[in-house]
């Protein structure tokens, strides 16, 4: 009997379902693959629990934004299907099963890192593991330190519910006094700046969240009343903030947005699942939450607030200290940026090189007398920006200061419109860009008066001007002193502050202009090579790719026999491996001790790759519709022979070979672990060992790692 399939049960490959990944379910795999960095034996256990507490916030923000997003579009009776097909409320019913699956292993982690810890002396413990001498020194500090900071809300016909902000936490009880015949109903909200933990004194360190002192010391809270039930909530709300094309004021929109973005509808309700009855029929009739996103969990709610506990200092329960080292060529320049690279593009590979530099080079900047102007974008600049200070000084110095700052960076809105007005206070000429369109570019200007006349340098980056990010963030820093990408670097600023769009750019490439159509040119060229008979091959490194026309444009140029090789960390619509539709793509995503966000493209050109005729591309843009049609983004060729070879041989040449990290995605749209141990390669170990990619460094070819063929085979 033949047991191959028919021509009628073949799969179709025209089918969005079997051509595509939906969006949403691929970035529930990746927050799998990252909650099983968690559950890494040969990680350290407090990383082991950071992990855990990065899974859960990602989890956090998937709801508010795109759970809330689908939602929103099904209660409107939109039906605008997702690129496999599904409408909105299919996407919400496989979402939520999968959410329900994320949350019982979160749960199942943490319960075996508990047990872990506690081996080590650190427990994430419940009053009932506390003597008494501990419980005492508890109940001192909820006398002294959380009564006074919280207050209880009785809730009946002259009490309303009260309002519960987002993401906040509380503890709600059913009560009894006396006599009285009906049950009285108080809720106690935990204010947002008290300790999701308290450390109890002692040898042992020991962790008590807080609701549990809550619960625990109720009667201190409720004398004389008898409580006949409790139970913890949390409450997420939709966070998503849509700009109104009308806006005449952005600031001022974005001040009211995020006042309402606190009280947005609510769209997950988590409970712990010994919550007593009545006061969860309370909370679910009061937020309106619909049943289908109500969560029910017997263990702790909030787990990213696990943050906290791996402050603990315990070295030997974390990665040994990494210090990013400064780049050897700025240094051979005596710390004079602008030397360097006046004679030599270079580029930084941060975190294994430090972002120092790029902050020196902004503070040189402010402070040379031949600096007569600075023109920078700001995306996430952080907290404590010493980035936003090197403009302020520059603004104070007399230098000609533009900034950039996009308000529409998601969580960061309102940090950035403090830093705005910090920098028009010293005199900085901040512009807030378009406002249907986000300014994503990661791109800064510097103009200096020389001897031969004003020279342009500029630095193009793959990630935020953060300080902090760039501490566990791969990306990269790429300064020149062209003069064709100066003149185009400043023809994007023209865009971004006075609309004028560039008619003719002599080597950047700007979303939403011209990006998206020079990545279909670069691709079609390899496919005319292959029916030429001649190499070629696409190498990749993005964070995401859901771009349904560039996904289509590589499973064309597989059909032709280009062999494209994809690293993705996060969300990957494509389809790899697939007989028939995708036979020549392989992806990988790598997920490990750093975020892996710096992107890359690279084209055979006609030549075996990698090679010195590969075309190499460094660009602040991942593959995805707002990227590519709705935010302004940058596409830098990197023709620099040096820096070239680095970016190709070294790093895009290790992230392909790594093993130990890396997932590999599977035809059926499921990732499962590559090679570890004997034999394998670790790419952010080899850059740790090896960090230096301004000129000094070794290539890597030079260290006996597997080489790699056209066709992403180890020889």
């Amino acid at each position: 009997m033949n047991d191959e399939p028919s021509l009628a049960e073949a799969p179709r490959l025209d089918a969005p379902e079997t051509r595509y990944v939906n969006r949403e379910l691929s970035w529930l795999s990746f927050n799998r693959r990252v909650l099983a960095e968690a559950e890494n034996e040969a990680y350290p256990l407090l990383e082991r629990l950071r992990f855990l507490s990065i899974s859960a916030s990602n989890l956090d923000e998937f709801t508010m934004i795109r759970i809330a997003g689908l939602e929103g579009q099904a209660s409107r009776g939109i039906e605008t299907t997702g690129i496999d097909g599904r409408d909105p409320r299919q996407q919400l019913t496989a979402i939520r099963a999968e959410v329900l699956a994320l949350v019982a292993r979160q749960q199942s982690v943490l319960d075996d890192l508990r047990h872990l810890l506690a081996i080590e002396n650190l427990w994430i413990a419940t009053t009932e593991d506390l003597d008494k001498v501990q419980l005492a020194w508890l109940q001192t500090y909820f006398e002294n330190d959380i009564l006074p900071i919280i207050t209880p809300q009785a809730i009946d016909p002259s009490h309303p519910f009260p309002f519960v902000a987002n993401m906040g936490t509380g503890v709600i009880f059913r009560l009894k006094r006396g006599k009285r015949k009906a049950d009285l109903v108080e809720m106690v909200l935990i204010p947002s700046g008290a300790p999701r933990f308290v450390r109890v004194p002692g040898d042992k360190a020991i962790y008590i969240s807080i609701e549990q002192l809550i619960v625990r010391f109720a009667s201190l809270l409720f004398p004389g009343f008898k409580i006949l039930g409790d139970g913890l909530f949390r409450v997420l709300r939709d966070s998503d903030i849509e700009v109104e094309e009308e806006a005449e004021d952005l600031v001022r929109f974005f001040r009211t947005a995020i006042q309402r973005r606190r009280r947005g509808r609510a769209v997950l309700l988590e409970l712990d699942d010994e919550c007593d009855e009545a006061a969860e029929a309370l909370l679910r009739e009061q937020l309106e939450v619909d049943a289908a996103m109500i969560v029910k969990t017997p263990g702790m709610l909030g787990l990213a607030d696990l943050a906290a506990i791996c402050a603990e200092p315990r070295p030997d329960l974390k990665f040994e200290p990494f210090s990013p080292r400064y780049p050897e060529r700025i240094l051979a320049h005596d710390g004079d940026c602008f030397s360097a690279i006046r004679e030599k593009d270079l580029v930084i590979h941060h975190p294994y090189e430090s972002f120092e530099v790029v902050v020196d080079y902004l503070r040189q900047a402010a402070s040379d007398p031949a600096v007569v102007s600075i023109k920078q974008t700001l995306y996430r600049a952080g907290d404590q920006s010493p980035v936003i200070a090197a403009l302020i000084e520059a603004a104070e110095n007399g230098k000609a200061v533009t900034a950039v700052v996009e308000l529409k960076a998601r969580f960061d809105e309102e940090r950035n419109i403090h830093w705005a007005n910090e920098l028009e206070r010293a005199g900085v000429q901040v512009i807030y860009g378009f406002t249907e369109w986000k300014t994503h570019a990661k791109v800064s200007l510097v103009v200096r008066r020389e001897e031969e006349g004003y020279r342009t340098y500029c630095h193009f980056g793959t990630g935020n001007y953060h300080p902090v990010n760039a501490r566990i963030y791969t990306d990269f820093s790429y300064f020149t002193a062209d003069a064709a990408l100066g003149r185009d670097a400043a023809k994007l600023f023209n865009f971004v502050t006075g609309y004028i769009e560039p008619s003719e750019l002599e080597k950047l490439s700007l979303s939403p202009l011209d990006l998206r159509e020079k990545l279909f040119a670069l691709i079609d060229r390899e496919i005319a090579n292959a029916q030429a008979g001649k190499p070629a091959a696409v190498w990749t490194k993005l964070n995401s790719i859901t771009h349904k026309g560039l996904i289509d444009k590589l499973y064309e140029a597989s059909a032709a026999g280009v062999e494209i090789d994809m690293v993705v960390r996060g969300i990957c619509s494509l389809r790899a491996g697939v007989p028939g539709l995708s036979e020549n793509i392989r992806v990988k995503s790598i997920i490990g001790r750093f975020l892996e966000h710096g992107r890359l493209w690279c084209f055979a050109n006609g030549k075996p790759m990698p090679g010195k005729q590969t075309e190499v591309f460094i660009t602040s843009a991942d593959a995805m519709s707002r990227n590519l049609d709705h935010r302004v983004e940058v596409l830098v060729p990197v023709t620099n022979r040096t820096v070239h070879d680095q970016l190709l041989d070294q790093v895009m040449l290790a992230n392909i070979l790594d093993t130990e990290r890396s997932w590999r995605l599977r035809p059926d749209g499921e990732y499962e672990r590559m090679r570890v141990g004997p034999g394998g390669f670790n790419c952010h170990e080899y850059f740790m060992a090896n960090p230096s990619l301004s000129g000094r460094g070794s290539a890597l070819s030079e260290h006996e790692v597997p080489r790699l063929t056209l066709k992403g085979k180890h020889a």
